[in-house]
């Protein structure tokens, strides 16, 4: 399965957007999340509480600690409820450390090609 991001530009908080990231993460997010996955590319996705909305999570390649991408926790909506989720698409097939405030949080966190992960820190 092969899907593409329909994020458009021009939106607050996307790419070519002028909102700020603080804007973007504050706001419920009720649209529905597409994920690039097929091929050698996975996805991860990290349920918290409502603590973490708006914090960014990091992650690495297993072993390679400085090399990192983040996103932030947004809140989302899951069977009517609201649910607080970092969404990774897009991510290589392998091991990663995932990481909050510069310490690790989760190592050895593995994704697979073709797959969603998921990781509940509720």
């Amino acid at each position: 399965m092969h899907t593409h991001n329909s994020a458009s530009p021009g939106r607050p908080g996307t790419p070519g957007g002028t909102g700020s990231e603080e804007n973007h993460a504050a706001r419920s997010h009720p649209e529905h999340v597409v994920l690039d996955i097929g091929g050698e590319l996975g996805a991860l996705i990290v349920y918290t509480d409502a603590a973490m909305l708006g914090t960014e999570i990091e992650i690495s390649r297993t072993g390679e600690d400085e090399r990192r991408s983040h996103k932030d926790v947004l809140q989302r909506e899951i069977n009517g409820r609201p649910a607080y989720t970092a969404v990774f698409d897009k991510v290589s097939a392998g091991s990663y450390t995932l990481w909050v405030n510069d310490e690790p949080r989760a190592r050895d966190v593995a994704v697979t090609a073709g797959a969603i992960a998921e990781l509940d820190w509720r």
